[in-house]
């Protein structure tokens, strides 16, 4: 069954930018956005990331953490983080992306007639008890941060 708003968050612990290892129910007590995203310094990812950077101050004000998670590595999240000044963690889920196919972000992709497995552009809004808030499968990359503070009620 597929997950839905109120169940609990998938818990994991997956390697930062920096190599330190990150688990998520240590963040209970705090509203936490994870955005998966398909490749660092893409077009696309390149603009939801910037969009989280540039409403950081409305995330930080409310006490939210802000996660990206993607197959890409530290070092290149490093380089993704220092080019484009994100304030917030990265995180590694490397093949076989156990933590993207638990939140259903990871699956079978087309593109110019190619199908390939890859990481699925979702993001999910867990509560400070652990559960899903909110779930958004149709995601547009420049406005994702924008839509999470509108539908909470801070923007």
């Amino acid at each position: 069954m597929p997950l839905q708003i109120g169940d609990p968050a998938p818990d994991f612990t997956l390697p930062d930018q920096n190599g330190a290892s990150l688990q998520l129910s240590s963040l209970r007590g705090k509203r936490v956005v994870i955005y998966f995203y398909p490749k660092d310094a893409t077009p696309g990812c390149t603009k939801e990331a910037c969009n989280f950077r540039d409403r950081w101050d409305s995330f930080k004000q409310h006490d939210i953490t802000v996660l990206g998670i993607s197959k890409d590595n530290a070092t290149s999240h490093q380089r993704f983080i220092t080019k484009q000044e994100l304030p917030f963690t990265l995180l590694t889920d490397e093949e076989p992306c156990a933590v993207a196919t638990s939140y259903e972000s990871y699956g079978l992709k087309k593109f110019m007639g190619r199908e390939y497995m890859g990481m699925m552009r979702h993001t999910f809004v867990i509560d400070a008890d652990g559960n899903l808030e909110l779930i958004y499968r149709k995601v547009k990359a420049d406005t994702m941060a924008d839509q999470i503070l509108t539908d909470l009620g801070l923007n």
